[in-house]
């Protein structure tokens, strides 16, 4: 039952079931102390009487309990039978329970009661943890309390030789740690709070430990013994179009990224390189100029973007920016017709393509490269781990990676998610860049807001108005965006005005019918749903209404907010909800409004939602902590990762004496062997 209900499959995963709080029963309060603020009471005392009142419904068994201060009622309006049979009044007992008052006089409803005897000390000797069960568990008898009593017998059999130490005594010391075997201990039965707490921090600084040094050894032996192709030279077209082709300056964000990448693709070590940079940093230039550096080393690069919609920017772009060059640039997506495809297959395999562009297209079977040297993924949250890794197969020689994400990851979620990857932030916009105008207006404002859409467009600026889409109601959300387009209709009639829509529900060559009547300029106001939030660039839009704001996510708000303020003019993101907000719709609302750094956004997105419900982490075993929290705790999170890295360069091997406790116990982990097995 154990195993089935809470996957607890050893005495080690016993241990490892914590309790979700502590009552304390050390000591015995009097019946006179008892007050309105009084959260949970222990009292003993002679059950005076004990009686049945009342009929069916109303019917309750009361007992009068007498201490040397004062009397408290005991009620009972279930279990009554069962009560009554163990109760014997004359008795003397020990009650716990949370203490009301009923007409002034103190009561406990449903106490906790067992025998007292008054020669043994008052209370217990240490914090009664409570434990989660199951409702199949409790029917069984295997409640919180038979758990607790599982795991007191199991800690009274077990020595410090059975629960050793791990951590290095040297971070023990430093860290000012309890032990081990102190920490199991405490966390399940601790004498008092400040034992508790201190059990807590040795556990979670020990989650926080393994779960760096697991991430380090990781990269560590990524870094020592992947051989990565080397790019030995910056030639000429990566030097032809910095000096010559390059639209814009560089910002020194950017410059910092490509020396990073430069430097790796030169280090003989296959690169894996997460690049963070807020929407419209100017990270598909970075990705550029390092393809044109492993063109320039004789090297073939692929670029996957999670929609056609992007992977096709993405080409108009490349191909845009490399035309004066003699770079070879081809599509590659669900819908490249077959003669089309048959040319670019070809280009590919004789490696006269410099640069594949396109959808998970470019990782199936009949796409093959001559020499495949460097690979880009785009928003590669968007792909599964099993759809990257057939990437890293098209060459013999696994090419060199950079993954990107336009969603920012706050620091904490990025050394636990992804600290397995080399890091690289770009948190600079291109200069020229206006941050965008944000405010939120309440529905009554709707005939203001559309008028300011109108001063927008007579300017010839375009506008976006985005509805929510909630996988969950998609026939009310769809019913919703046409009831809405309608509208919008009716305040900017045609043909003054001309309106396209993209929604999910549209066939993929209408959708792109509709939004490159947009991208063109033929069209003034694009209705849509989030289907826009990744990848349209559109500079020429300066207005987004984002309707029902308060159903979005921060990170969501954020991401469709940056498809406004792509050019120079002053651009303007309007949040329309309704009056009623919940406290939480808000918070994101105000944080929106005060704030365009995408990497503040993130921050204050994990304290909302926690870390399982961010967009854009890596479902992994880093996260699965069972005490720690990467929000409450990421100081310490931080000093698990430098003392990490202070043995990771002392001793990678672990072979000094001190760490071999800790070696140890990671390769029994790796080969999963368990204590002994419970019956």
């Amino acid at each position: 039952m154990l195993r089935k209900e809470l996957q607890v499959f050893s005495f080690k995963d016993l241990l490892e079931y914590y309790p979700f709080r502590h009552v304390d029963k050390t000591k015995v309060d009097k019946i006179a102390s008892l007050s309105y603020n009084t959260e949970f009471a222990q009292v003993a005392g002679t059950l005076m009487s004990i009686e049945l009142i009342g009929e069916k419904r109303s019917k309750r068994l009361v007992g009068q309990l007498k201490d040397d201060t004062g009397v408290m009622e005991l009620v009972w309006f279930q279990g009554i039978n069962w009560v009554q049979k163990i109760l014997v009044p004359g008795q003397q007992y020990l009650v716990f329970g949370k203490p009301g008052f009923f007409m002034g006089k103190p009561q406990m409803a449903h106490p906790e009661i067992e025998n007292y005897d008054p020669q043994k000390a008052g209370g217990k000797s240490f914090l009664e943890p409570v434990y989660p069960s199951t409702e199949k568990l409790k029917a069984k008898g295997l409640n919180g309390r038979a758990i607790g009593k599982f795991t007191f017998d199991l800690l009274n059999r077990l020595t410090e030789k059975e629960i050793p130490e791990i951590l290095p005594a040297s971070v023990v010391s430093q860290y000012k740690l309890i032990s081990r075997y102190d920490a199991f201990r405490h966390i399940h039965f601790p004498a008092s709070v400040q034992h508790h707490q201190h059990a807590l921090r040795r556990l979670k600084f020990e989650e926080f430990f393994l779960a760096q040094l697991s991430i380090q050894l990781i990269k560590l032996g990524r870094q020592r013994f992947s051989k990565g192709l080397v790019f030995s030279k910056v030639g000429e077209l990566f030097t032809g179009f910095y000096e010559k082709h390059l639209p814009f300056d560089l910002t020194g964000a950017q410059k910092k990224v490509i020396k990073e990448i430069r430097k790796d693709c030169g280090s003989g070590h296959q690169m894996n390189r997460l690049l963070q940079g807020d929407v419209g940093s100017g990270k598909t230039m970075v990705a550029l100029l390092s393809m044109l550096l492993a063109a320039d080393n004789g090297f073939q690069s692929v670029m996957m973007a999670p929609t056609e919609i992007l992977a096709q920017q993405h080409f108009n772009s490349i191909s845009e920016l490399v035309k004066s060059l003699p770079v070879n640039v081809k599509l590659l997506t669900g819908s490249t017709k077959a003669k089309e495809r048959k040319q670019v297959l070809a280009a590919c395999e004789d490696g006269s393509l410099d640069i594949l562009v396109g959808t998970h297209a470019v990782i199936e079977d009949t796409v093959q490269f001559k020499n495949l040297g460097f690979a880009v993924v785009d928003e590669q949250h968007k792909f599964g781990v099993a759809q990257r890794a057939r990437l890293w197969k098209k060459n013999t020689s696994p090419p060199h990676i950079l993954v990107m994400t336009a969603t920012p990851i706050p620091r904490t979620l990025a050394l636990t998610a992804y600290g397995d990857l080399d890091y690289s932030v770009i948190d600079e916009l291109p200069p020229g860049r206006k941050p965008v105008n944000t405010v939120h207006r309440f529905e009554n404002a709707r005939p203001q807001v559309m008028d300011f859409i109108k001063e927008q467009l007579s300017m010839g600026s375009q506008a976006y108005v985005i509805y929510p889409l909630i996988e969950e109601s998609s026939k009310l959300d769809y019913e919703n965006l046409m009831k809405g387009f309608e509208e919008v209709k009716s305040f900017f009639p045609e043909p003054k005005y001309w309106i396209s829509m993209v929604h999910g529900k549209q066939d993929p060559e209408q959708k792109e019918t509709n939004m490159q009547r947009f991208v063109k300029g033929d069209t003034q106001i694009m209705v849509s749903t989030t289907v826009i939030e990744v990848g349209v660039n559109v500079p020429n839009a300066t207005v987004m209404v984002i309707e029902s704001a308060e159903k979005f996510g921060l990170s969501q708000l954020h991401q469709l907010r940056g498809r406004v303020g792509r050019g120079a003019d002053q651009s303007y993101c309007i949040l329309l909800t309704g009056r009623k907000l919940s406290n939480d719709a808000r918070e994101r609302l105000k944080i929106m409004t005060g704030t365009n750094d995408g990497f503040k956004i993130a921050e204050k997105d994990l304290e909302l939602r926690g870390p399982g419900e961010m967009e854009g982490t890596r479902q992994s075993g880093a996260l699965n902590f069972r005490l720690a929290n990467l929000v409450q705790d990421k100081n310490m999170l931080e000093a698990a990762r430098s003392a990490v890295e202070s043995i990771i360069r002392t001793d990678p091997e672990l072979a000094l004496a001190e760490n071999l406790p800790l070696k140890n116990y990671l390769q029994s982990q790796k080969s999963k062997t368990r204590w002994s097995k419970i019956a």
